[in-house]
């Protein structure tokens, strides 16, 4: 199963927030998109995911275009993780994952199947002991894992998420990216740390007014003349180790500095 973005452009209005983008990730990598604020990674999210069809180029789901495929059947495939979901309503937890069963339901409602693939996500992401707790009464790292439980009893081939990290402190950054890493399958998700980009990402994409700057592994991308260019900042990369994962430093003072030159 495979999900592309061949040369994608979308206008929000009169707005391009997408700009013939291409994302072809390989199966089982987890491919990072990064930018700044604006730069198209959540719109680009949308378009992978089939919530909005591009206004040039095209998405394909093993070789079928997005747009031409039922909802059902690309959520049997393709599971998002937004930014934030609130409800008031008391629900537990194993109500919240049980939402990813819907795309597999008949017309005659679910199966055992469903609270098979429910407990494995609770299993998966450690949450068997919260399974019976409401779902407000968690913090904020809790309550992402719940989503990526929900979005992993869809059973995907392909997982998106749009800043996953949002609002977490960094024990619960570590903890959500090092579980992303450890699923058998194709993830893309929106990061702004770097840093964090680096540790967890086999590839990177980053983005700038909704075009393509570079595409590559995190040590041919993240280099101090990339993050200056994109991001208007100075820093010193390095690599602890030969074969290591790259280390982003920013400078005191960096942003003037830049903007100076």
């Amino acid at each position: 199963m495979t999900l592309h973005a061949w040369d994608v452009s979308w206008k929000r209005g009169a707005a391009l927030v997408v700009d013939g983008v291409t994302l072809a990730p390989e199966p089982g990598d987890v491919v990072g998109l990064l930018g700044p604020n604006g730069s198209g990674k959540s719109s680009l999210l949308q378009l992978l995911s089939g919530a909005t069809n591009p206004s040039s180029g095209v998405v394909h789901l093993d070789g079928d275009d997005v747009s031409s495929l039922r909802r059902r059947e690309v959520a049997r495939a393709v599971a998002v993780v937004d930014q934030d979901t609130h409800t008031d309503v008391d629900v537990t937890v194993r109500d919240v994952v049980r939402l990813g069963r819907i795309p597999h339901r008949g017309m005659f409602g679910g199966s055992d199947g469903d609270e098979l693939a429910v407990s494995e996500a609770l299993a998966h992401t450690g949450l068997e002991d919260k399974a019976d707790r409401l779902w407000r009464r968690l913090s904020g790292g809790e309550r992402q894992r719940v989503h990526i439980a929900r979005a992993l009893a869809q059973q995907p081939r392909e997982l998106l998420l749009d800043e996953p990290t949002n609002h977490l402190d960094i024990h619960h950054q570590l903890e959500i990216l090092a579980l992303v890493a450890r699923l058998p399958i194709t993830s893309v998700v929106a990061l702004h740390d770097l840093n964090l980009a680096a540790m967890f990402c086999d590839r990177v994409m980053v983005l700038k007014d909704g075009r393509t700057v570079t595409a590559g592994t995190p040590e041919e991308v993240l280099t101090e003349e990339l993050i200056a260019d994109v991001y208007g900042v100075r820093a010193r990369v390095s690599v602890d180790e030969p074969g290591g994962r790259v280390h982003v430093r920013f400078e005191p003072g960096a942003v003037q500095r830049v903007s100076a030159r």
